[in-house]
């Protein structure tokens, strides 16, 4: 047969202090010594032993597994007038061709995924992107030049 107890906390009801002496001896956040780990000595040692006797290893350290998020990426863009500053650079380490004046690009092997149309240029290329801008295709075909992406925006 189960004998129940009875709560202290009965027994207290009543005694305005509940055993704990003042008034003021036992009130506010003060007495609960704080949050989680707080008090286990994690860091100095102090209750170490003891909580590992109580507890186990598997008292102290993080659990279980998150979930891999899909991480944004960003895509790497680059300016008309910046690729025609590169064009030089570009030839000396022949990442880029040149046929019949036209120099052919192709970005996508260069690391980059969108081509932007800020600035003017005077050189005539044929780009491949993944993505170009409107205004990027725009001011190429200007220069007699010609854009070939999987999506203009």
């Amino acid at each position: 047969m189960v004998v129940h107890k009875r709560k202290k906390l009965k027994r207290y009801r009543g005694s305005m202090t509940h055993g704990w002496g003042a008034k003021k001896k036992h009130r506010g956040a003060g007495n609960r010594g704080g949050v989680g780990m707080a008090g286990s000595g994690k860091r100095a040692d102090q209750k170490k032993i003891s909580i590992i006797k109580y507890y186990g290893h598997e008292y102290f350290g993080k659990k279980g597994f998150r979930r891999p998020q899909k991480m944004l990426r960003e895509i790497k863009s680059i300016n008309i007038a910046s690729l025609e500053q590169k064009i030089p650079l570009y030839l000396s380490k022949q990442k880029i061709k040149e046929e019949n004046g036209k120099y052919i690009i192709n970005l996508t092997e260069l690391g980059y995924g969108k081509l932007l149309g800020s600035g003017k240029i005077k050189t005539r290329m044929e780009v491949t992107v993944h993505t170009a801008s409107r205004n990027a295709v725009a001011r190429i075909e200007e220069a007699k030049g010609k854009v070939i992406s999987e999506r203009k925006e």
